[in-house]
């Protein structure tokens, strides 16, 4: 992890010895754009929709839409429409807390048999008495579905069909002509309004007239409201003996222009209408993990407006909230005749090359996802995001946090969507809350412990199984994140709220770890190397061990990062100094007999060819930045050799965006930009650009996202490195808002793979070490820039806050 420290922060020397100094006035023409409003993202060469020419059948081609609380998938069909609903509350069960007391007493035996080596045993132990009860967390589930049915309209008489995405209004929308009318459909989800919107027009008066119904697997009904509302009130469903508890309310209500309205026999009928909007609200019964006591129809109720909207207020007003996330940022890089074809077909080419553009449209669907599934109020983004047909998806579409649920927020800090972490923050401190009772039910121990999987109720125990549950660091990983926003944004309120449960993660661990009896390390045990087995015992693969490589990489950073907060905040010193002793007794990074990073603390021979979609050994690699070529160059060296034994990198989705992330920071252009052309295959890729594990998995999308902003710009280790692994595919482009830690705001432009400008506004006055790869010349909006070049391609210097600094290539 990067160390800004309060020194740097505010340090105001100058440079060292061996300054340049540029003086004369600035006559960058990037001033005036700095100084002018951000033009709106895309271009009539760069264009942000996705487009079909075809109705969506599968739910795989249908379009994603969402405010981070509300979503939908939009099927754009002619004579039926159908909008599979969400709501981010609806989890099957209720309030309960997971934890198993027998835990606390089986413990110490568990530990002895892995110290014995005995690790059948002790996984089976874990298995009969270390385990959550139930054993299986509950599932995320959808409202249901809506579907409109246009009578007189037939699928065969349509002509002139198209439905898109814009990704820069967040509106997607389908048209068609049928019997010489032209039929559009809008639909967004507002987040101001917090309501869905369908804007139903055509080019001829009185020829709108359709019926709207419901349809759900949940235990529900539908009925009449009143006389413009039609409402679907239901219940969340059981699992695993845990009673379905969230109630839900879901109100359609229609605004005819023109024609009638009538609701009856659980339909909403309009006939002869010339325009309708349609607007779509969900209450829950869900206040917080651990309480459903809200009414849930008052909640369905209040957003939903009593006279006819005005469409294009709420359009506009919809929009504008959209763009102050989604416009911050702007990426072209490049284009060519693809961007004519529909996206589907764009999809199944990509591999073949041509289309630099698609990867520019991935990357800002990425970012349009984030922003349409992670927002207060809300859930963070799930396995599925926002977006679940199933009652019972792969996986519970739950939060898995032993990589997927931390994927999902590897962009928001560079992709400068920093308020995207509010619901996961929110998470987590629910976490703290549950996972403290699971520290003292289960190990006797102060703080709080989340392991590899929760849910809608804050499950902290282990589940599923101990091969893959077992693993107590999943709320040492969520923790970091507070460190990592704080390094992007400088916002040292938010630091000090979350300080208590960062604090809460470290004190678990300073009384829990155990002292290897060979090594004298400090280790987790029980834990695993998520979901990898490192040995087979009787037919049976074992994964528990004690200091797996991941655990140390990651409370390395965990208990670094708590001694900057604290020396930031005048906190704890002594528990500072007992920590720093902590992490000074951990394991270093070893590497194996076949020169691979070592996963285990013991370097087993047979364990280390296994392959894998997890490369959990690397974390060290990425996200955290404790091997990089330049610093720890015989580590880079093994962990490239742990990416080949670990095998064909195309097992699933969200593994490639790592491994193209990894490959990113070990410097290796050709390999990242391989990665993401498997990424974006349409084995792994969707037609809508949904990211396939197989099956759906949104992490891929977000991990995808991160790893072209590695290739871009890169912030670790203390310096900024601009273009560090810019791919041949990627020769000629521009980005503009990339943030890059330590609070810099970043534009950049390149040509023929070499960097030709660059724009950098300091948001906190830190000092900027700046990695260029060319002899670069520094100048700014606010005078001369004194500035030191302590090796080749490597400018440094102090800046001010709210003030440009425009980079050129020297002639």
């Amino acid at each position: 992890m990067t160390e800004y420290t309060r020194r740097q922060v505010l340090r105001t020397a100058g440079a060292a010895a061996g300054t340049a100094v540029v003086a004369g006035a600035l006559t960058d023409p990037l001033a005036a754009a700095a100084a002018a409003a951000p033009p709106t993202p895309g271009s009539d060469t760069n264009p942000l929709k996705l487009w079909y020419t075809q109705p969506a059948t599968e739910w795989l081609q249908a379009l994603a839409v969402g405010n981070g609380r509300l979503g939908a998938m939009v099927y754009g069909g002619t004579a039926t429409e159908q909008l599979q609903l969400n709501e981010d509350s609806i989890w099957a069960g209720g309030p309960h807390q997971y934890d198993d007391p027998v835990g606390r007493e089986v413990l110490p035996e568990i530990r002895r048999l892995i110290a014995e080596e005995k690790y059948l045993d002790a996984q089976n132990l874990a298995d009969e008495h270390f385990m959550g009860r139930p054993t299986e967390q509950m599932q995320y589930q959808p409202v249901g579905n809506l579907t409109l049915t246009f009578p007189g309209i037939t699928d065969t008489g349509v002509s002139s069909y198209r439905r898109d995405l814009d990704l820069t209004t967040a509106i997607t929308s389908v048209t068609y002509v049928h019997a010489g009318v032209r039929y559009t459909r809008e639909v967004f989800v507002s987040h101001p309004a917090q309501v869905l919107v369908m804007r139903l027009t055509a080019d001829t008066r009185a020829t709108l007239t359709f019926d709207a119904s419901f349809s759900t697997e949940q235990a529900a009904t539908a009925d009449r409201f009143d006389d413009r509302t039609l409402a679907l009130n239901g219940i969340s469903g059981d699992a695993e003996g845990l009673t379905g508890s969230v109630k839900f309310c879901a109100l359609l209500r229609a605004f005819a222009e023109g024609g009638s309205t009538t609701v009856a026999d659980g339909k909403l009928s309009v006939a002869g209408a010339d325009a309708v909007t349609l607007v779509f609200s969900v209450g829950t019964s869900y206040r917080n993990y651990q309480d459903v006591s809200a009414d849930q129809v008052a909640r369905a109720v209040a957003p939903l407006p009593e006279e006819r909207p005005a469409y294009g207020r709420l359009r506009h007003d919809h929009v504008e909230d959209y763009r102050r996330l989604f416009g911050r940022l702007d990426i072209d890089l490049g284009t060519s005749d693809a961007v004519a074809l529909p996206t589907d077909q764009r999809v199944q080419a990509f591999r073949d090359g041509g289309d630099p553009q698609l990867a520019a449209l991935y990357y800002q669907f990425g970012r349009y996802l984030l922003i349409s599934s992670s927002r207060s109020p809300g859930q963070p983004a799930n396995l599925q995001g926002i977006w679940s047909y199933k009652m019972l998806p792969e996986w519970q579409s739950k939060f898995t946090l032993n990589i997927n649920c931390e994927m999902n927020y590897w962009p928001a800090g560079p992709a400068n969507l920093a308020e995207c972490w509010d619901p996961l923050f929110q998470m987590i401190s629910e976490l703290a809350e549950s996972g403290a009772r699971t520290a003292a039910t289960m190990y006797d121990a102060p703080g709080w412990v989340a392991h590899h999987n929760t849910d809608g109720w804050r499950g902290t125990a282990p589940v599923d199984f101990a091969f893959y549950g077992v693993w107590p660091t999943g709320g040492a990983w969520l923790s970091l994140l507070f460190w990592e926003r704080y390094e992007y944004t400088g916002d040292l309120e938010m630091l000090r709220q979350y300080y208590p449960v960062l604090r809460g993660s470290v004190e678990f661990f300073v009384d829990q770890l155990q002292t290897d009896a060979k090594t004298g390390w400090l280790v987790t045990s029980p834990s695993h190397s998520p979901e990898l087995k490192h040995h087979d015992y009787d037919n049976v693969g074992v994964s528990m061990c004690a200091g797996p490589t991941m655990d140390t990489e990651i409370l390395h950073d965990l208990f670094k990062v708590f001694g900057q907060a604290a020396a930031l905040l005048g906190k704890d010193s002594a528990m500072a100094a007992q920590v720093a002793e902590a992490r000074s007794r951990l394991a270093p990074i070893q590497i194996g007999y076949l020169g691979q990073i070592q996963e285990w603390l013991i370097d087993w021979e047979e364990a280390a060819m296994e392959t894998s979609r997890h490369v959990s050994h690397l974390w060290a690699v990425f996200p955290s930045d404790q091997v990089t070529p330049r610093r720890t160059p015989e580590l880079a060296d093994a962990a490239r050799k742990s990416l080949e034994l670990r095998g064909p990198a195309v097992t699933a989705g969200w593994s490639l965006a790592w491994k193209l992330n990894l490959r990113a920071r070990l410097l290796e252009a050709d390999n990242a930009y391989k990665h993401l052309t498997q990424l974006l295959a349409p084995g792994r890729t969707a037609p809508n650009l949904f990211d396939l594990h197989p099956p759906f998995q949104i992490d891929g999308n977000f991990g995808g996202i991160s790893g072209i902003t590695e290739m871009l710009m890169q912030s670790h280790s203390g310096e900024v490195a601009l273009l560090p692994c810019l791919p041949a595919a990627f020769a000629d482009g521009r980005i503009r808002g990339l943030r890059a830690r330590g609070g810099f705001d970043l534009d950049l432009s390149w040509s023929e793979g070499k960097l030709t400008r660059a724009r950098i506004h300091s948001l906190l006055g830190n000092r900027l070490r700046l990695r260029t790869g060319v002899r670069v010349d520094v100048k700014s909006s606010a005078g001369p820039v004194a500035f030191a070049r302590p090796e080749d391609g490597v400018v440094e210097f102090r800046t001010r806050r709210g003030v440009d600094y425009f980079v050129e290539p020297r002639p």
